[in-house]
């Protein structure tokens, strides 16, 4: 395949982003954030956005809050005619003590891990410009 090709996001969750009691946050938001990833590897494989196909996998390891500040992690595994497949992990590496403060973080060292997926892009022949 050559060089491997990575990509990440960092971010912090927001009140906007809680979507059950105690500020817990959707699942759906971490996949929402390894789509993100997934384009991004897409541009730096192919020089084009492509389209993400489906999951093949997914598991949550530990629920998300607003407040938390998380990393999105993606790698290309697999590289098809037009396929891509990637293995994505996102993690938490600062919690919120809202206990504490409004503004109060702690650094989680090392960083705890909340989901891990494999997913698959498309792009296009056509589309495949290799940067």
């Amino acid at each position: 395949m050559g060089d491997v090709i990575k990509a990440h996001l960092r971010l912090r969750l927001s009140q906007a982003d809680a979507h059950y009691g105690g500020n817990l946050v959707a699942g759906a938001k971490l996949l929402e954030l390894f789509g993100d990833v997934a384009t991004e590897l897409c541009i730096r494989s192919d020089g084009d956005e492509g389209l993400f196909a489906g999951y093949s996998s997914v598991e949550f390891l530990a629920p998300a809050h607003a407040g938390d500040f998380v990393e999105a992690r993606g790698t290309v595994t697999r590289v098809g005619n037009t396929s891509r497949e990637m293995q994505f992990e996102a993690v938490r590496y600062a919690a919120a003590r809202p206990n504490i403060s409004d503004s109060a973080a702690d650094l989680v060292d090392p960083p705890e891990p909340l989901a891990r997926a494999t997913g698959t892009c498309v792009v296009k022949s056509p589309n495949q410009r290799k940067p």
